[in-house]
């Protein structure tokens, strides 16, 4: 019998590299969709072609013979500036990742969407998941292009096409091999000493990544077709966050605590040091605005229906701290030159 075959988009990704490692650690056989090379993933011993999503002929010749493939290729801007790029690769390249399937007889899609693709409820009100996705009802151009691409994917789903949608809340974890997750960026400069304080408001939902790359297997493997599910963790309030992060270090929790008034007051000064540390900026008034929704997002369905059974924050957190120390920053930036 054929050996199946997963195809993973993304994998350059925070979470795409998290799945193959999961894939790879199961024995799978993989074939990777990518932009660019990376030769931090020649390891897992994948086979890999080159293209683009907004290519469909390439997207079919990379999907023939798959039985499933895994969409977790896409494009977050919390600048504000980049709203037809983010639509094109989205919603538009997501569509042309589902055409593929059915045209190269692909049983299985899992994509990758967002929490923020659900509109936020009052308060602390526990969120399900959506009967419908509806692009006007989320605020941001991300948001819009995920609800979208969420829709058509749930629509695509038939008796020869079973369709599953994950929605992840913040991921954490290890192996952010390309220093692109914003928590890991956060954690950096805290490990310096360039984030002495904490917040006296806001909060998020963190799940471990490589929780979500289990979850997003299990929606291949048991998961009925048409449905979404929220991959979510642990509410953490940031203060709360932040103390932890200093008690895994061996230190004392910052007594300063900022508000937000305060925090977007100094957001100039903050967009410059970004800019002189040569970082991704993480706080903008988007990410500021984002930690003070509601993000009581159950994730009952899924341990219902795909046996998923996250880690703890504190858990995946230490892990993370670990895996940052045994690759500091000027190891990152050696990678990244490499490439």
């Amino acid at each position: 019998m054929q050996e199946k075959i997963s195809v993973v988009t993304g994998a350059r990704g925070y979470v795409g590299y998290a799945l193959v490692n999961e894939l790879a650690a199961r024995g799978a056989k993989i074939r990777l969709y990518l932009r660019h090379d990376s030769h931090e993933l020649d390891h897992f011993g994948c086979e890999k072609v080159f293209g683009d999503i907004s290519e469909p002929e390439n997207l079919r010749a990379a999907f023939a013979g798959a039985d499933t493939v895994y969409h977790v290729a896409g494009l977050i801007d919390i600048t504000g500036t980049k709203d037809a790029l983010v639509w094109k690769v989205n919603y538009e390249g997501t569509k042309n990742v589902v055409d593929a399937c059915k045209a190269a007889g692909v049983k299985n899609l899992v994509f990758v969407s967002s929490v923020d693709a659900v509109p936020a409820l009052s308060g602390h009100t526990l969120m399900t998941e959506p009967a419908r996705f509806d692009p006007d009802a989320v605020p941001d151009a991300y948001a819009k292009s995920k609800a979208a691409a969420s829709q058509y994917v749930i629509d695509a789903s038939d008796d020869k096409l079973k369709t599953c949608v994950v929605m992840p809340s913040c991921c954490i974890g290890p192996d952010d091999i390309y220093g692109k997750n914003s928590v890991c960026t956060m954690i950096r400069l805290y490990d310096r000493g360039l984030f002495p304080c904490s917040l006296s408001f806001g909060a998020y939902n963190f799940i471990d990544v490589r929780d979500v790359a289990k979850g997003m297997i299990a929606a291949a493997e048991v998961g009925k077709g048409g449905e979404c599910f929220f991959l979510s963790g642990e509410r953490m309030t940031i203060d709360r966050f932040i103390s932890t992060l200093a008690k895994i270090n061996g230190r004392r929790p910052p007594r300063i605590r900022l508000s937000k008034r305060f925090l977007l007051t100094m957001l100039p000064l903050i967009r410059l040091l970004f800019r002189i540390l040569k970082i991704p900026p993480i706080l903008t008034a988007f990410s500021i605005e984002k930690i003070c929704e509601n993000c009581h997002f159950s994730n009952e369905k899924a341990r219902r229906e795909l046996g998923f059974a996250p880690m703890t924050a504190t858990e995946s957190l230490t892990d993370t701290v670990a895996w940052l120390k045994a690759n500091p920053i000027d190891k990152d930036k050696e990678t990244k030159k490499k490439k």
